[in-house]
């Protein structure tokens, strides 16, 4: 029998057709295939699914979902599974990362609502967990998508410095440290 993992996988997450132009196109080499062209050369990341997963965690981080549109003729999918995202790609110096496929997938079960004492007794089906799964990631890559998009109809540029998404992740420890602050059980120092 297969595992959550390797059920989940083996899927190919959705995503909604019109973040091509403005998100993929834009910071991807989707659809163009490897080449030695200077407009691809040029592009922050490499596959569609790179930038699928920086929207992921901007959903993720900011604990927000965004439905995907019912209408199924408005989404695509990158046409390559999870298990083989970030196996062998090495531009720019990059290693692969399926460690991070782990971290996608440890952060999908904590944050998707998994009844596991049912799945052990098989009261509902691995491939309902994996659905809601799947749900799950792209409710939160469509999330980080729209983010990206806003961000950038407010300033085209504002992901063309050099640190712009290092920025948009550590802004979400600057709030945390913010929100945890008020709840700070710490007693106060004497004076």
């Amino acid at each position: 029998m297969e595992s959550l993992f390797e059920l989940w996988a083996k899927r190919n997450p959705e995503w909604e057709k019109k973040y091509q132009d403005s998100i993929l196109n834009v910071f991807t080499d989707y659809s163009k295939g490897v080449n030695q062209y200077q407009e691809v050369r040029g592009k922050i990341y490499g596959a569609g699914y790179e930038i699928f997963i920086i929207a992921f965690f901007i959903g993720l981080y900011y604990n927000q979902t965004r439905p995907l549109v019912e209408d199924k003729a408005k989404r695509k999918t990158f046409g390559q599974p999870i298990i083989y995202w970030g196996n062998i790609e090495q531009r720019g110096g990059r290693r692969p990362y399926g460690q991070l496929r782990k971290y996608i997938f440890a952060a999908l079960i904590a944050r998707t609502d998994i009844d596991l004492i049912a799945l052990d007794k098989e009261d509902i089906t691995a491939r309902s967990v994996v659905d809601a799964m799947m749900d799950k990631m792209e409710q939160y890559a469509n999330f980080g998508f729209n983010f990206m998009q806003e961000k950038l109809e407010e300033d085209p540029n504002y992901f063309y410095k050099e640190t712009a998404f290092l920025r948009v992740f550590t802004s979400f420890l600057n709030n945390k440290k913010e929100d945890t602050s008020e709840d700070d059980d710490e007693p106060e120092k004497l004076k």
